[in-house]
């Protein structure tokens, strides 16, 4: 950390230019003195104003200067304050720097042996600004001391002046705004870093071997968030040739909502391949769910399909998530069957989920999604786009010639574009294709 250029002493404001001729002592008074104390501004040039909040015990005896231009002809404000108190109340948000005369008693008026109680104190009051530490001439261990601990820099107090003051503000300004970019660079990494192991975790890849079913899945996050949500789906082949698919959707976003989607989906897998499924496994969702969610309010809505080894029928249970679209060549696309849909995951103690059983046919495509995909908005307007929006728009889709993941595509592209923009919540749709 470079140190301050010494002075040989102090150089007044007006013979420095900076300041007029001294204001004549019978021109002082309480109003005056308050109006110095708490807030004194120099001309603008121009540029942009740069406000410095000066802590110190005796503004009257320092020798700061009480206007002040920077290199760039920047005027910088200055306010004053006696003590923690005082600064508190005049730290708002157009306060850029801070210089702390690190001289003052302790908070609180506290004995200790910390001789850097104060800054400390500071730091953690105004984590989002600059601060310069002031300390006495030749106390340059101490002014380092407090670099460490958290100040952009340090400055001796008998050996300011304006230009000196000026650029160590610009320079801890800057410097601060350097750390603040740093961080949050940091932080968008580690970000990314959870995004990809909650993706890991909420869209894995399938276990179909031996299956002949195709397979496509899409997933895209909501515009107000930085992590994924609650959306996760899974789709696994049990050792008697029975293809189980599942999605799911854990109410809310963020963090906490997507791990317990992880959750919900790992158990949802290992509950399946040791051989549960329809009302019993969802049971058992329901109680790790109860087990692991942080609010009794939070509940997850599911969808499980189980499609027989020859793909010809399937059983569907229902936990208050909308039905599959099933379509077939020759006839419209249309929604399963969804009277039997039980309650979601963790509303209702001893709730049941029936099965329902399905005929599926010879050639099929049997689309899961979540309710993000049906909960846009149609134009400017209210109006959603719905289940029977989205079976109108895939059937067109369809009727192009779109399979697989130029399907998906597709119909999350133009519910998109009827939405006006990004859509608010998350979309996951699953796609499990047989032919012939």
């Amino acid at each position: 950390m470079p140190v301050p250029v010494p002075r040989q002493r102090a150089i007044p404001a007006v013979e420095s230019g900076q300041a007029p001729a001294a204001v004549p002592a019978q021109d002082s008074g309480p109003l005056k003195e308050e109006a110095n104390r708490t807030e004194a501004v120099a001309p603008n040039a121009g540029g942009t104003t740069l406000t410095l909040l000066l802590i110190e015990d005796d503004p009257a005896g320092s020798p700061i200067l009480p206007e002040l231009r920077d290199a760039s002809g920047t005027s910088i404000r200055i306010r004053t304050a006696r003590n923690l108190t005082e600064a508190e109340r005049l730290l708002t948000d157009d306060v850029h720097c801070i210089l702390l005369d690190l001289a003052l008693p302790a908070p609180g008026g506290k004995d200790t042996e910390d001789e850097l109680a104060v800054l400390k104190h500071v730091l953690e009051l105004a984590p989002r600004h600059a601060v310069l530490a002031l300390t006495a001439s030749g106390d340059a261990e101490r002014g380092t001391e407090a670099v460490r601990v958290g100040a952009q820099d340090y400055l001796f107090r008998d050996e300011l002046d304006g230009r000196l003051l000026s650029r160590a503000i610009r320079y801890a300004v800057e410097r601060k705004r350097s750390l603040t970019t740093e961080r949050k660079l940091a932080e968008g990494r580690m970000r990314a870093q959870e995004n990809r192991r909650l993706e890991r975790g909420l869209l894995p890849t399938p276990l179909l071997d031996g299956s002949s079913l195709r397979f496509a899945a899409r997933y895209r996050p909501g515009r107000s968030r930085a992590l994924l949500g609650g959306d996760f789906y899974d789709t696994v082949r049990t050792p008697d040739g029975t293809v189980h698919a599942m999605i799911g959707d854990v109410c809310g976003h963020g963090p906490d909502e997507a791990a317990l989607g992880v959750e919900l989906r790992i158990a949802w897998r290992a509950l399946t391949l040791a051989g549960l499924c329809g009302d019993e496994l969802l049971g058992t969702l329901q109680e790790v769910l109860e087990h692991e969610r942080s609010d009794e309010e939070i509940f997850a809505t599911l969808c499980t399909v189980d499609i027989a080894p020859d793909g010809r029928r399937a059983g569907l249970c229902l936990a208050g998530h909308p039905a599959p679209l099933l379509a077939r060549p020759g006839r419209p696309a249309e929604l399963l069957p969804y009277d039997n849909n039980g309650p979601a995951l963790g509303l209702l103690k001893g709730a049941r989920w029936p099965r329902t059983q399905v005929e599926l046919g010879a050639e099929w495509s049997l689309m899961l999604y979540t309710d993000g995909l049906i909960e846009g908005r149609v134009g400017v307007g209210g109006e959603r786009l719905g289940q029977e929006g989205m079976v109108e728009m895939v059937r067109r889709q369809l009727d192009s010639g779109l399979t697989g993941e130029a399907l998906l595509r597709a119909a999350v592209n133009e519910v998109r574009q009827l939405n006006g923009g990004e859509l608010t919540d998350d979309v996951a749709v699953v796609l499990l294709d047989r032919g012939v």
